[in-house]
Order: C-alpha cells, then structure tokens, then sequence
C-alpha cells in the first residue's frame, strides 16, 4: 500500500477539525441546558445549587476558551489545503482527481460549518 499524499493526510485534518469543533459547539450547548436546569430547579438545597451553577460556568467557560485556537487552526489547514489543491492541480495528468475532490468537498464542509456557527 503506498503511503498517504499529504494531500490525503491535510484532507483528513480538515474533516477531524470540523467534526471536532461541531462536537464543542454541541457540548457547549449542553452545558448552557444544564446551567438553566439546575437554575430552574425547585426545592434543591440551595448551596448544593450554587455550587452546581458555578461548576458548570467553570466548564463552560473551559470549553469557549478552546474554540478561538480551534477556529485558527481549522483556517491554518484549510488554507494548506488549498495551496496543496493547487499543487495536485499543476501535474496535469499524473494528479489525482479523487484526492482533489475529496479536498474541496472538505473546504466545502469546513465553510458550512463556519456559516451555521456565524
């Protein structure tokens, strides 16, 4: 098997970080449900309550803090990705035309992924 271009290899890096950042997205929601539940909560022990909301901001704000350096590193790769679209491009017949589709169909998803989270 031949080892993988490095087309492939920043191909794969796009799709990981844009499944990645959707995943931190959905938990940052999550978090947000879970804070407005426990605040909503009636009859709890109201230290217990406060101690819970507080933890969960804690997390929340974890969470929002990783999400600039991930928005960087996604636009990092995908502007790699496009350089080395360019480069595939500029064999003529010898490029692969699988490998380059499957890099702009990633580009295409990482600029979705963008738009619904804007």
């Amino acid at each position: 098997m031949a080892p993988r271009s490095q087309l492939e290899i920043t191909t794969s890096s796009v799709i990981r970080l844009v499944k990645e950042e959707a995943s931190y997205y959905r938990e940052l929601k999550q978090q947000e449900e879970r804070i407005k539940k426990i605040e909503s909560g009636q009859g709890e022990d109201e230290e217990n309550k406060e101690f819970l909301v507080k933890q969960e901001h804690l997390a929340m704000e974890e969470t929002k803090k990783v999400l600039p350096t991930l928005k960087k590193k996604l636009a990092e790769t995908v502007a790699e990705l496009d350089s080395l679209i360019a480069e595939e491009g500029k064999k003529g017949a010898e490029s692969n035309v699988a490998h380059i589709t499957a890099a702009k169909e990633a580009i295409a998803q990482a600029k979705t992924a963008e738009r619904e989270i804007s």
